[in-house]
């Protein structure tokens, strides 16, 4: 019997396959809610294990310190507010529905209250394009897709910080290595056609090739189960 594929070992979990969320620093949800005001003061700026784009150590006016997501031009100093008193100004958060038309946006809610769920990542944002008169807002994600949000959905106003980070090349492995282990990934990832027979279906023979056919079904045994799975059809399209 040959030994579990990489696809087996994920399924079956353990420290090899799951993320270090104990290293990270926090889940970054908005200091206040939509019916209350808070306020508070960037006492520095720090990075997360669990995301490239920096973030912010806030010093509250009530005396507590949370994190926040950093926006592109917030530093040491500023002051930045959640609630419906805040200013339209870069870095505060408040309901949708109180933010104007063509301003960018990130970290949105999906529902009040939430926290905040979408365009969270590094130099990404979005875009107030219209408001309902139902009370709806309606977003232009960073996909291009247009959503519509509850207007009391808390968002925070400007662009996430760290845009271009993915940009920069690794250049050596040992960089990569520390990145994916911040990570659910298992690195470095070895070809199956290179690994023995016993290791891996497309393994062993004379020379690297899979040496059967790579179309499996889907009911396939996980051990098995590797290639193009319940492929509809294969090979180069003719025209």
């Amino acid at each position: 019997m040959g030994h579990r594929i990489r696809s087996q070992n994920r399924g079956r979990g353990g420290p090899t396959y799951r993320a270090p969320s104990h290293k990270y620093k926090a889940a970054l949800k908005h200091a206040g809610k939509n019916d209350t005001t808070l306020a508070g003061r960037v006492i520095d700026i720090e990075h997360d294990p669990a995301r490239h784009t920096p973030i912010a150590r806030v010093l509250l006016d009530t005396g507590g310190k949370v994190y926040a997501l950093a926006t592109e031009g917030l530093g040491i100093g500023d002051n930045i507010t959640w609630g419906p008193e805040a200013e339209i100004r870069n870095g505060n958060t408040l309901p949708l529905r109180l933010i104007p038309v063509g301003a960018y946006v990130c970290n949105i809610e999906a529902r009040p209250n939430d926290g905040g769920k979408f365009v969270r990542a590094g130099g990404v944002q979005a875009m107030v394009v219209g408001k309902s008169e139902t009370g709806q807002v309606g977003v232009k994600m960073p996909s291009g897709r247009q959503k519509w949000f509850h207007g009391e959905c808390m968002a925070t106003v400007g662009i996430v910080a760290g845009g271009g980070r993915g940009e920069k090349p690794f250049v050596k492995a040992g960089k990569k290595y520390h990145k994916l282990k911040s990570q659910a990934c298992k690195w470095p990832r070895v070809k199956g056609v290179a690994m023995n027979v016993v290791d891996h279906p497309f393994g062993g023979g004379a020379h690297q090739h899979v040496g059967r056919p790579k179309t499996v079904s889907r009911g396939a045994p996980p051990g098995r189960k590797v290639g193009h799975i319940a492929a509809r059809r294969t090979g180069k399209w003719k025209k």
